[in-house]
């Protein structure tokens, strides 16, 4: 079941008439390589979508579960991208905010706000609300974060496939130990965000 506190953001805004809430979300904001990814969730007031909870807190076996059940379960959502050349042109910080215009442009449903887990934000033509670790507080929050965890993980398991000898597979292109000596060994792949790799390239 999920736990009141995962609806009490939702729930101040219900007791307003506010009914229609998207939560935003995004996954790969860290890694040396591959995209960022965002999704946008509209799910309907206090759905039951038994684990729901921040994908971080959560196994990959249990988000790969949960995955089908929100897109199931939701009224609308949407994923968007941005890619490593737009994070390497724009920054990391814009490129995500392309990510989530993305992704909230897929919804086939306009929400009343939107509220996106952090504390920047920028304007998105809607209501929006910033949430500090609102993806352990709202459920809308976390069930986006799974969409675009998942999604993103699934993306990177076939750049993994494309481009062998760098472990995308294990660790999605994370700056692990072992990714430094593979990008040592191989030098930097096609999706790698050079911005990322100064330090290893210079100004490359």
């Amino acid at each position: 079941m999920i736990g009141l506190n995962m609806w009490q953001i939702e729930d101040s805004h219900y007791a307003e008439g506010i009914q229609c809430i998207c939560g935003v979300d995004e996954a790969g904001r860290g890694p040396l390589a591959g995209p960022v990814c965002a999704a946008a969730v509209i799910l309907p007031t206090h759905v039951d979508i038994p684990g729901l909870n921040d994908s971080k807190k959560l196994t990959d076996k249990r988000r790969r579960e949960l995955f089908p059940i929100i897109m199931e379960q939701a009224i609308s959502y949407g994923i968007g991208f941005a890619d490593h050349n737009e994070i390497d042109d724009f920054n990391i910080l814009q490129a995500t905010y392309l990510a989530m215009e993305r992704a909230l442009a897929g919804l086939t449903v306009r929400p009343d706000i939107v509220l996106i887990d952090g504390n920047r934000t920028k304007n998105f033509g809607l209501p929006v609300q910033t949430v500090v670790h609102g993806d352990s507080l709202s459920a809308n929050i976390a069930a986006a974060s799974i969409l675009a965890k998942v999604t993103r993980d699934n993306l990177m398991l076939q750049m993994a496939q494309m481009y062998p000898g760098y472990g995308f597979e294990i660790h999605k292109g994370y700056g692990t130990k072992a990714h430094y000596e593979a990008l040592r060994t191989n030098g930097p792949s096609p999706i790698h965000r050079m911005s990322f790799l100064k330090k290893l390239y210079g100004k490359e």
